[in-house]
C-alpha cells in the first residue's frame, strides 16, 4: 500500500509540469498570434495606402505615372486580401488549442514562409529592374513598362523589408518557447522513485 501511494504521488507530480506547460504554451501562442496580427496590420496599412494613392494617381496621372499607380493599386488589392486573411485567421485561432509539437511546428512554419517570401521579393525586384531595362529598347509601351517596372521594384523592396522584419519579429519569441521537461528529472535507486522539479 505504501509503495502504491508513493508511486501515485510520483506520477501526479510528474504530470504537474504538463499542466504548467499548458499555461506557458497558451501564453506563448497568444503572443505568437498577436505578433502575426501586428504584422498583418502593417501589411494592411501599406496595402490600403497603395489602393488609395493608386486610385487617386490613376485618375490624375498619364503615361508612366498612370502605369505606376495602376500597378500599385493592383498590388494593394492583393496584399490587402492576404493581410485580411492572415489577420482573421490569427484573430479566430484559440491559443490553447496547440500542444508543444503543434506550437513549435506553427512557430517555425511562419518563419519559413516569411523567409521564402523574402526570396520571392528579390525575384520581384529583379523583375521590376528587367521591365525598366526592357523599356529602353521596347518599340511600344515604353512608358507603361517603366511605370510597371518602378512599381514592381517598389513593391518588392517593401515586401522584402516586411518579410525579413516579420521573420526577425517572430524569431524574438524563440527563447520563450518552452522546452519539453526542461526542469524536470525522475530518478530510481532500486527502492524508491524520485522526482526533481526545479522552479
Amino acid at each position: 500500500m505504501k509503495n502504491t501511494t508513493a508511486l501515485t504521488v510520483a506520477l501526479l507530480l510528474a504530470a504537474a509540469p504538463l499542466f504548467a506547460q499548458d499555461i506557458t504554451l497558451s501564453a506563448f501562442n497568444s503572443e505568437r498570434l498577436a505578433r502575426t496580427r501586428n504584422s498583418m496590420m502593417v501589411l494592411g496599412v501599406w496595402a490600403s495606402a497603395n489602393i488609395a494613392v493608386g486610385a487617386i494617381g490613376m485618375g490624375r496621372a498619364q503615361g508612366e505615372q498612370r502605369a505606376f499607380h495602376q500597378m500599385n493599386l493592383g498590388w494593394g488589392v492583393i496584399n490587402l486580401g492576404l493581410a485580411a486573411s492572415g489577420f482573421w485567421t490569427a484573430m479566430h485561432t484559440d491559443p490553447a488549442s496547440f500542444d508543444l509539437y503543434q506550437t513549435t511546428l506553427q512557430h517555425h512554419r511562419m518563419q519559413k514562409i516569411l523567409l521564402f517570401n523574402a526570396g520571392l521579393d528579390v525575384a520581384y525586384m529583379a523583375g521590376g529592374l528587367y521591365l525598366m531595362e526592357r523599356a529602353k529598347t521596347a518599340p511600344k509601351n515604353q512608358e507603361r513598362l517603366r511605370g510597371f517596372g518602378k512599381s514592381v521594384l517598389l513593391q518588392g523592396a517593401f515586401l522584402f523589408a516586411f518579410d525579413v522584419g516579420a521573420a526577425i519579429y517572430h524569431q524574438g519569441l524563440e527563447k520563450r518557447l518552452p522546452p519539453f521537461f526542461q526542469n524536470t528529472s525522475i530518478g530510481f535507486d532500486g527502492q524508491s522513485l524520485g522526482l526533481m522539479w526545479q522552479f
